[in-house]
């Protein structure tokens, strides 16, 4: 389905979820099964993610376009400078937009996972959303770092980074954390700063605490002690109700305090994220 995010924003709370692209049969049966039961919640859009330095691209390109042909949510790309030539994203670009896809997500992306150089002609995701928009008219998101982008060296510095990567785009969406505050002090300072972007608070309900400890360690999220300890001691059933209701709690504060919406982060799998999202009125 195409359509822009940007003209989603700005009324009611949203709904979105991420996805990752598949890599097994098995695997795409399981997306395929928790598309059908998270769409029926009526999300206001959907993002797939992009490999650290690409190593995803044709998988996330497939997904994308087969979403937007087929697909009743709007459904947007994730795009990252790093082992890309400008030509390269270019290409890519205009693939999009020849096939109806609207929307990108606009990333700086994860150093290659076999720990290769880093490799690309843009090293700064501002430097790519200029791109998106002399490419198409697209629908153009940015990351946001609550917690700080684990490459500023100041508060201050971050903010006016994030300012400005804003204030090329149409919306942000952070990484997952787990403590409202450092999402309102964000917002607090980029409204002293004169940015009124919305910014979409991501959550992941910690379903794997091992992985998403991983995950954490690599966005510079902070992990709660206490909760990791319950949910690392619990049954997978206690734990998957621990996470549900930690999420939920977080975003019900997130929402309550004034966020255009929440963002949830699925890791592929319904049993959390749907609901959350009828705890919280979505649907």
């Amino acid at each position: 389905m195409t359509g822009h995010v940007r003209d989603r924003l700005g009324g009611a709370p949203t709904l979105s979820f991420e996805f990752f692209p598949p890599k097994t049969d098995d695997a795409e049966a399981t997306l395929r099964a928790t598309l059908r039961t998270l769409g029926a919640l009526r999300p206001a859009f959907v993002s797939i993610t992009y490999g650290a330095g690409g190593s995803d691209a044709a998988r996330t390109r497939d997904l994308v376009v087969d979403l937007t042909a087929h697909g009743d949510v709007p459904t947007m790309a994730h795009l990252t400078c790093m082992g890309h030539t400008r030509a390269q994203l270019r290409m890519l670009l205009e693939d999009y937009r020849a096939h109806g896809v609207a929307n990108i997500l606009a990333l700086g992306g994860d150093p290659p996972a076999d720990g290769s150089p880093v490799t690309g002609e843009f090293r700064y995701a501002s430097e790519l959303v200029d791109l998106v928009r002399e490419t198409g008219d697209f629908s153009v998101g940015v990351a946001a770092f609550p917690e700080l982008h684990p490459r500023s060296e100041t508060t201050d510095d971050d903010r006016r980074h994030l300012a400005a990567k804003l204030g090329r785009a149409d919306f942000g969406i952070t990484q997952f954390f787990f403590d409202p505050v450092p999402y309102f002090r964000m917002v607090e300072d980029l409204d002293a700063l004169g940015c009124s972007v919305p910014v979409l608070p991501g959550i992941m309900p910690v379903t794997t605490p091992a992985s998403v400890r991983r995950f954490a360690a690599m966005n510079g999220s902070r992990v709660p002690p206490a909760l990791f300890e319950r949910l690392e001691e619990a049954t997978p059933a206690d734990r998957l109700a621990i996470a549900i209701d930690h999420a939920t709690a977080l975003a019900r504060r997130l929402l309550d305090g004034g966020a255009p919406g929440i963002h949830l982060y699925t890791l592929n799998r319904a049993d959390a994220a749907e609901p959350i999202a009828r705890a919280l009125g979505f649907g």
